[in-house]
């Protein structure tokens, strides 16, 4: 089987690339590498370019008529980037998308796994795919609007389609083939990890939200967990959207239960034997309680449950941070 990737020299998408490989199906990759990273995609076939490109993709899909499906995840991603450069990332999330989607239906391609964000919820615990929507930057509403205009096509087209909505991705590959390309990444883990290397105090924002402990509250879900759910995915493909099923259907990933900061100190400490310096401070604007999403439909439909613990995560996270520099050549 080979299924495409987009945004395949990626985090994510590197990382499924390599399950994919381990799973004894094969990656063709399409990644503009304005963020991906060649030294992800050694070994395996690389289309360089834009997905919005209908002659690049008329090319993939005549070197590789068996594409049994599209994995879509090439997007911008930054929250604070997105509220300074709106249009750049309607541009890139929606227009561009919404082009790919041509072309694949152009060339008889009508599976198509997309990689989502729970991003577009509202606040809350344990929320399912029929909660209310209200993404609440730029790019939670590229996101939101395009999974719109996803559902809209698949009414009209043969498109079918499984959107995977998943919040925050930790640790590595197992065999360090790929992980966090960014020396800076803005959430809670890896700001933890940069506080810890520097020996500076890691800031707790707030410490009275409704939550079990009085912290926020995050979902954090191991990429090599994410990379089994976009396999799993593809292989129950025509079970859970063919048919007389919705040809349009959103799935929960993540941990199922979330995580407070202090239970993410608390495992951070587990994993390095070490207190980690900490500080209260006041919660800032624009902040909220967090949320983490319910998994029940995945188990269900996917037969997809986390197998990695959050420690193994952060444990992974740490070991690629150790020597990201010797696998990638930043200039």
């Amino acid at each position: 089987m080979k299924v495409l990737i987009t945004g395949g020299a990626g985090f994510i998408g590197s990382t499924i690339a390599s399950a994919c490989q381990d799973e004894g199906i094969e990656p063709i990759l399409l990644d503009n590498l304005s963020t991906g990273r060649p030294e992800f995609t050694a070994g395996r076939t690389l289309y360089q370019g834009d997905i919005a490109d209908g002659d690049l993709i008329d090319r993939i899909f005549h070197d590789h008529p068996d594409i049994h499906a599209v994995i879509n995840c090439a997007a911008r991603i930054v929250v604070p980037e997105s509220v300074a450069d709106p249009l750049g990332y309607y541009d890139a999330n929606v227009t561009k998308g919404l082009a790919l989607v041509t072309h694949l239906l152009r060339n008889g391609c009508h599976r198509l796994v997309f990689s989502g964000s729970a991003a577009i919820y509202d606040s809350g615990q344990a929320i399912t795919e029929d909660a209310p929507l209200k993404p609440l930057s730029p790019y939670a509403r590229t996101k939101a609007a395009f999974e719109g205009a996803l559902e809209d096509i698949t009414g009209g087209t043969d498109l079918r389609v499984v959107t995977l909505r998943y919040f925050n991705p930790i640790g590595a590959d197992p065999k360090l083939r790929t992980g966090l390309q960014t020396t800076k990444p803005t959430h809670a883990l890896g700001v933890m990890i940069d506080r810890y290397g520097a020996g500076e105090p890691f800031p707790v924002t707030g410490t009275d939200w409704p939550t079990r402990d009085g912290s926020g509250i995050r979902d954090y879900v191991h990429v090599w967990d994410l990379a089994a759910a976009h396999i799993a995915a593809v292989r129950h493909f025509d079970t859970v959207v063919s048919g007389d099923q919705p040809h349009y259907l959103p799935i929960n990933l993540g941990s199922g239960n979330g995580t407070t900061v202090f239970e993410l100190i608390k495992a951070f400490e587990d994993v390095t034997g070490e207190p980690l310096a900490h500080h209260l401070t006041s919660a800032r604007p624009g902040d909220n309680a967090g949320a983490y999403p319910a998994i029940d439909r995945a188990h269900a439909l996917l037969g997809w449950t986390p197998a990695h613990t959050l420690q193994e995560g952060i444990a992974a996270a740490l070991e690629w941070n150790a020597k990201r520099n010797t696998i990638l050549k930043d200039e």
